[in-house]
């Protein structure tokens, strides 16, 4: 892939994309599946002692782990969508964790198939070719690759390119089905949305947060379990695991579909147990297991902003990246020493205008992105480049594995003063809400109504 930039929303997208489940493979024998061997009244087997096998075995033909109302999911369909799932974590997923991810997996298999088939049963269908036009911009998009590099990557994995369609065929035909049978039948009326600008305004200049959860469902039961379930989850993410996939997976929220997002909120339209909590987190910081009332959630600080205030890191800027790439097997002596050179050539560069020809001297490449966010930025690079004025660059940075690069800033467009939200769009988030909140009770009410034979 070429050198690009590597923006925070690009990371959440890519990582949104690796939490896409796995496909049904072709149906086996209804009959295989449930043969059985039943022993005599004294619970001797009577087994001859050179049986004659009649039938050939195929290694490659997986057993169905469940059979979702007439419809079979594979060990297969587990595997590739675990897969999906470690890589997203890059690899780092324990043993007892993968065995604990493995049946979270096969219950989203079941609820994206019992999605389909309630779409299926009011004549709600996908077309193929809108899942390949999907599947194709995911490969553009968040990957920067073709369809076909798409594939062979999930391939390398040890997932495939059917896993992440049939998910997107589940989440497409899921949509379609609420803006049919739920959506309709919501109503906002026009006082609720009045009030709620008003509150807005009331609140403008204090903070609002961008917080993601992942939110487990408990009853007096199974609460011990729960909780020891989520304190794994909380572990696993503080060793660097993907909060998005970890959302994906084991959330029980609506919000689970788009990596636990919960948007710009403020705290007082939280729990009083997570605002509580989230008041005194940073951008980036995690919390959790908190209890309260059906179960436990796990808080993540995504960002901060004050409402209807202009924040500089809502800045457009104009970049360029100019980055050197080490040779493998270059010594970290050899390494410190072109990077010497690069940051020298760097200090000599006059405005944007130099770029390329300074790092063709170099041989180094050069990448543009005129429409990029200051706040889609890494973190650690945000108020660097904040402090720049036009045509400086960043000090380099990077490492021997990664190569080394600079940003140079080439323009700034700073955000005007946010203005109002306006009536349709506070209409749009209060529908949004409860269709959420009704989709939840949909999926439980065809769970309760499946006939699942596990195998």
């Amino acid at each position: 892939m070429k050198p690009g930039f590597l923006s925070a929303s690009k990371f959440r997208s890519a990582a949104l994309s690796l939490g896409l489940a796995a496909t049904a493979l072709a149906p086996l024998a209804t009959s295989a599946l449930h043969a059985q061997t039943v022993p005599n009244e004294e619970g001797d087997l009577n087994l001859p002692a050179n049986p004659t096998i009649f039938g050939k075995m195929d290694p490659n033909v997986r057993r169905a782990t469940a059979v979702v109302n007439g419809e079979i999911i594979t060990g297969t369909d587990v595997d590739q969508r675990l897969a999906l799932i470690i890589n997203a974590n890059g690899g780092k997923v324990a043993a007892e964790e993968q065995d604990r991810l493995r049946m979270q997996v096969l219950r989203n298999l079941i609820d994206e198939t019992l999605q389909i088939q309630e779409a299926r049963s009011v004549d709600i269908d996908v077309a193929q070719e809108e899942v390949d036009d999907t599947f194709n911009r995911v490969a553009q998009q968040n990957f920067g690759q073709s369809p076909a590099a798409l594939e062979k990557y999930l391939a390398g994995i040890g997932s495939s390119a059917a896993s992440l369609k049939r998910q997107i065929k589940g989440e497409m035909a899921w949509q379609r089905l609420l803006r049919r049978n739920v959506q309709p039948f919501i109503n906002v009326s026009e006082g609720e949305v009045r009030e709620q600008l008003d509150r807005l305004k009331a609140a403008k200049g204090t903070e609002e947060y961008r917080i993601g959860e992942i939110f487990l469902s408990a009853n007096d039961e199974n609460s011990a379990q729960v909780k020891a379930n989520a304190d794994k989850i909380v572990e696993q993410l503080k060793q660097g695991g993907s909060f998005v996939a970890y959302a994906r997976q084991y959330s029980e929220a609506s919000t689970a579909a788009v990596g636990g997002d919960l948007g710009w909120i403020k705290l007082a339209q939280l729990p009083a147990e997570l605002a509580n909590t989230a008041a005194n987190l940073s951008a980036g910081q995690l919390a959790g297991p908190i209890e309260l009332r059906g179960g436990y959630s796990i808080i993540y600080v995504i960002d901060k902003r004050q409402v209807l205030t202009a924040d500089p890191r809502d800045a457009v800027l104009s970049l360029k990246q100019i980055s050197i790439n080490f040779a493998k097997g270059t010594t970290e002596k050899e390494a410190t020493e072109k990077a010497a050179a690069f940051a020298a050539m760097v200090k000599d560069i006059k405005g944007c205008g130099m770029a390329e020809s300074a790092a063709a001297r170099l041989g180094a490449s050069v990448v543009a992105n005129d429409q990029i966010k200051a706040r889609d930025l890494p973190p650690a690079l945000q108020d660097t480049i904040l402090r720049l004025a036009v045509g400086e660059a960043t000090p380099p940075f990077g490492s021997v594995d990664d190569g080394v690069r600079v940003l140079l800033l080439c323009g700034r467009d700073d955000p005007k003063v946010s203005t109002d939200p306006s009536f349709e769009q506070i209409q749009g988030q209060i529908e949004d809400d409860r269709v959420n909140k009704r989709a939840q009770t949909y999926l439980r009410d065809l769970r309760r109504d499946a006939v699942i034979d596990y195998n």
